[in-house]
């Protein structure tokens, strides 16, 4: 949970392409950070309604666990390969994604490193989950109060939990410490989306990827964690069972219905189509379907306007992001577009997943620079 070495990794709130001549000049730089847990503001239940981003679709059905591989069965500890399938059997998540967070973390807490059996590593993460367990350190206390702790000292807060009832609250045990990074990764949207609740573990794309690999090797056959992703690909009704992306007249509709069609196709920087699009090609190429000219990048669509009050938002509008990067024009980096109920269709960025309706409104995401109406613009009203 606590790894510092990062990669170069894509900004997680989305890229866009801008002005092409610069865009060339333009190189990511490598980013070293700790990775660091979050406190949720909600849970997840099993058995209920499955709501993804504000989506609903079918009723939410038992997560189906995969067979354990040949070489599951002969690399991971025995101890540690019945609770994982227990916890995720329990839990509802694929006891082969905790099993990769565990092999990446501390190789089954057989990682002779410091912090995986005693004390902490440099950042205070600790077990072999690495979960934070130092107050005051880079890594925080995500675990709740000590490493070790009878069940009536542990205090609300925190992921740590009795997970074999023995009375004892043990970041070292793995009967408690994975059960309890279950409990994480089902509060960072497991259920919702399985590649964000692992970056949410451990903020790195290549960690999710590591994590994933290894899931897919412990799993015997294929292993898909794509439910969530086809929900915001392909569902057509909000939380109230209402048809999502409903436009105020005929003309909009239009635009809205082709931006919706291009759901499930990648994102590409730079692409105008058709195969993939970034986040302002989509909605370039959108306008354009009717037969009007926007701005092709988002910096520009923002200055092109018209502004529109937050709150008065409508389906067809765009929804702008404080996104900013060196070397790139001034003004807002990522665009989605408006289609109701909260919600946004989006290019988000090449680690992100497909084109898909998302909430702009989440406190996950870049803050919202603002809303515009293209066609109010006098100009687009002139091509009509």
């Amino acid at each position: 949970m606590i790894s510092l070495f990062h990669t170069n990794t894509p900004n997680d709130q989305g890229s866009c392409a801008t002005r092409l001549a610069i865009a060339l000049g333009i190189f990511i730089v490598g980013v070293i950070a700790v990775a660091f847990v979050i406190i949720p503001v909600a849970t997840m239940n099993s058995g209920i309604v499955s709501v993804v981003d504000g989506l609903l679709c079918t009723p939410e059905e038992t997560t189906d666990q995969a067979e354990s591989s040949g070489y599951a069965e002969d690399s991971i500890p025995e101890n540690y390969l019945e609770i994982y399938k227990e916890v995720g059997e329990d839990k509802g998540i694929p006891w082969n994604l905790l099993a990769g967070v565990g092999q990446v973390e501390s190789k089954h807490g057989r990682w002779d490193g410091p912090g995986i059996t005693e004390g902490h590593n440099d950042w205070g993460a600790a077990g072999p989950m690495q979960f934070g367990a130092l107050d005051g350190s880079a890594a925080g206390n995500s675990w709740g109060g000590e490493p070790i702790m009878d069940v009536e000292d542990r205090p609300e807060e925190g992921y740590g939990q009795d997970g074999n009832d023995d009375g004892v609250v043990n970041v070292y045990d793995p009967a408690d410490a994975i059960p309890a990074a279950a409990d994480y990764l089902i509060a960072h949207g497991a259920k919702d989306d399985m590649r964000q609740a692992v970056f949410g573990y451990n903020h790195a794309w290549w960690y999710v990827d590591d994590v994933m690999e290894w899931a897919d090797t412990y799993a015997e056959g294929d292993f898909d964690t794509s439910s969530s992703i086809e929900t915001a690909v392909n569902c057509e009704v909000n939380e109230d069972g209402e048809p999502i992306a409903q436009a105020p007249d005929e003309l909009t509709q239009a635009v809205v219905d082709w931006a919706m069609d291009q759901r499930g196709k990648p994102y590409i920087w730079g692409g105008t189509g058709p195969t993939g699009f970034d986040c302002s090609g989509l909605l370039f190429k959108a306008y354009e379907s009717i037969g009007v000219s926007i701005p092709r990048v988002s910096q520009d669509q923002w200055n092109f306007g018209p502004e529109i009050p937050a709150g008065e938002e409508q389906p067809g509008d765009l929804v702008f992001f404080d996104v900013q990067r060196s070397g790139e024009p001034p003004g807002p980096g990522h665009v989605g577009m408006v289609i109701g109920d909260g919600l946004m269709v989006e290019a988000w960025c090449t680690d992100c997943g497909p084109i898909a309706t998302r909430e702009y409104d989440d406190p996950s995401r870049a803050d919202i620079t603002g809303f515009t109406r293209p066609l109010e613009h006098p100009d687009v009203k002139a091509q009509l």
